[in-house]
């Protein structure tokens, strides 16, 4: 329980996080509108004097930037001392918690010490309107971490003031460090817009295409250049807060984090709309400082669910005891928590495509890295999975000696080993071949896990359907890998794959329907049955055929191609039906062991089609 002192002081705590926020967005069209020198190279005067005689309008702009920082200033002063007084040390009744917001609130005065004094080292360096120079970016970016911090420091102190518990970082384990590093990546994806808007403002381009063609350059200016990386990154960046958001939601179950996780999501989206629309426009000052705001939203909406997911009384649902006597993990069983089986054929088409797009042999070292950090990727996505749907794997037959239902791998153990194969992956790929690489390869992890394991799995027949988008990502990994872009028969290739997921998939489910009734699950035969279900899979071989036939019309490819799909694809529709004329144990493993030929050879059709016409 909060005194009425307490109270007020977090009813105080919000308004001065509030008018904080107000202070960096003017701060943000002081840059954007040229105002910066307003002032000359004089702080804390204005053009030597307190108050200017005839200021002109930059003079003006500046100036009241100055004196609501001031303002800031004074009230994160009135903060530090409400703290004290409103959560003195001499209360023993919740010590810990006390201490927690008097921190904060110290911090808080501390970042807007320090604020002022990087503002004023840009303005004595001359380093404001039309300056390009890298110390003007560098200490750009220092005044956008210090003041995340300070946004940090003031939201904490609200938060544990207003009676939330406090954090309780020891216990947390590998979902405390995949939070820590959402946050991180936040931060620096602040940084890169940060300098990508001082670009957009003292370098302004014609369209976008002028602005990628810059950027492109030998000799291109370092803030054309960090132009072409801040859309990816932030691309890459906001698939892993949505992993960790979602996450969050099924690790973390309580209403709070729960709302928290989807204002994550919902801003995210929105963000990303408003970026897209920001390149668009040519980056106007309006929404320049729209973009921003949006920015502190997320960082603070971010922040929440992390002090929420990892406050003190939270239930952990990656934790579990490990059973007395239970076997010690070994290599053996992390390789299991990554199902090598099930990647091999996802591995075989991001190779092939490989072979496609170059034309022929791709090169040993890009080879071996994509192979790796492709495996990495979809080991993570399977590891993570495997978290996630313990409660599943412990009542079907063909999963209930997993190593994270058995502890012999316990849960937490396995998430931090996915996170580290996932964030090892994106970081070979952007090393070995580039960052569109990267990007595609946890975007199909992104997808895979929350799409369909967390969304659609529990949920509806459409599972497999709408989450096979998962596995038609390695086509594009590997393509990207060779040519750093995504060409229309790339997307063709994904698109055979996501065709095809049904046909294979529903093979198998029809095989385990007993398993999946038994674990709950709504796949297709258990919840419409197996008549309905091979009905579908005939409809998806068809359009799974009328797909391959594009590589053709769109004259990619020639006549192996075409002998190949022709073949293939008369056979695959041939085993369809003899499924639905006889829907037996015999024909079904038949459609489902061709399935898994049908791709690997179409793909390797593909490779062998592409360099040979060359």
């Amino acid at each position: 329980m909060t005194t009425p002192g307490q109270a007020r002081f977090a009813s105080f705590a919000w308004g001065v996080l509030g008018y904080t926020i107000l202070v960096i967005l003017w701060g943000a069209f002081v840059r954007a509108s040229g105002s910066g020198d307003g002032c000359g190279n004089h702080w804390p005067l204005c053009d030597g004097e307190l108050i200017p005689l005839n200021p002109d309008t930059a003079m003006i702009i500046e100036k009241a930037h100055r004196l609501s920082s001031a303002l800031a200033g004074f009230l994160s002063v009135g903060l530090v001392v409400f703290a004290v007084r409103a959560f003195p040390k001499r209360d023993t009744s919740n010590p810990m918690q006390y201490r927690a917001v008097r921190r904060a609130a110290w911090w808080t005065l501390f970042f807007m010490t320090t604020e002022a004094l990087i503002g004023a080292v840009l303005v004595k360096q001359g380093w404001v309107k039309d300056d390009a120079s890298i110390g003007r970016a560098v200490f750009l970016a220092i005044h956008l971490v210090n003041t995340f911090l300070l946004v940090a420091s003031m939201t904490l102190a609200a938060w544990w003031a207003s009676g939330q518990a406090r954090l309780s970082l020891r216990s947390q384990g590998s979902f405390g460090w995949a939070l820590g590093v959402a946050l991180f990546g936040l931060l620096l994806l602040g940084v890169s817009g940060a300098v990508n808007a001082l670009g957009d403002t003292i370098r302004p381009m014609a369209d976008s295409a002028a602005t990628v063609k810059a950027g492109l350059q030998p000799t291109a200016h370092f803030l054309d250049r960090l132009r072409l990386i801040h859309p990816t990154l932030a691309i890459s960046v906001g698939l892993y807060i949505l992993l960790v958001a979602g996450l969050a939601k099924h690790l973390r179950p309580t209403d709070q984090v729960n709302r928290w996780a989807n204002a994550v999501i919902g801003l995210l989206v929105i963000e990303m709309t408003a970026g897209f629309l920001n390149v668009l426009l040519k980056a106007p000052v309006w929404m320049q400082i729209l973009h921003l705001l949006l920015a502190d939203g997320m960082w603070i909406a971010l922040l929440l669910l992390s002090a929420s997911a990892l406050a003190e009384g939270v239930p952990h649902g990656e934790v579990a005891e490990a059973p007395k006597g239970a076997a010690r993990a070994g290599f053996k069983e992390y390789v299991a928590l990554t199902k090598p089986r099930v990647i091999s054929l996802l591995l075989f088409t991001t190779v092939t495509a490989m072979f496609a797009a170059a034309n022929g042999w791709p090169g040993l070292w890009s080879l071996i890295a994509v192979m790796l950090g492709g495996y990495m990727s979809a080991g993570a996505a399977n590891t993570i999975n495997m978290v996630v749907e313990r409660d599943l794997d412990e009542r079907m037959g063909r999963t209930a000696k997993r190593p994270t239902v058995t502890n012999t791998i316990p849960p937490q153990n396995a998430l931090m080993f996915g996170f580290f194969m996932a964030l090892g992956s994106f970081a070979l790929l952007w090393a070995a071949a580039n960052l569109l690489t990267a990007m595609l390869a946890f975007a199909g992890l992104t997808f895979y896990v929350i799409v369909y394991t967390l969304l659609l799995k529990r949920r509806t027949w459409q599972n497999i359907v709408i989450g096979g988008a998962a596995g038609a990502f390695p086509p594009l990994v590997g393509w990207a890998s060779v040519t750093n872009e995504l060409s229309p028969m790339a997307w063709v290739l994904f698109a055979i794959v996501f065709f095809w997921t049904p046909v294979h998939f529903w093979a198998l489910a029809l095989m385990i329907k007993d398993d999946y009734a038994k674990a709950g699950v709504p796949m297709l035969p258990v919840v419409r049955g197996d008549r309905y279900t091979v009905g579908q899979i005939v409809l998806y071989a068809f359009l799974t055929t009328a797909i391959c036939a594009l590589p053709v019309v769109l004259h990619e490819t020639g006549r192996i191609y075409l002998v190949a799909a022709v073949v293939l694809n008369l056979l695959l529709i041939v085993k369809s039906f003899q499924l639905y004329r006889r829907i037996e144990k015999p024909q079904t493993l038949g459609l489902y062991k061709y399935s898994m030929l049908y791709l690997a050879l179409l793909f390797v059709a593909v490779a062998l089609d592409k360099a040979w016409t060359l």
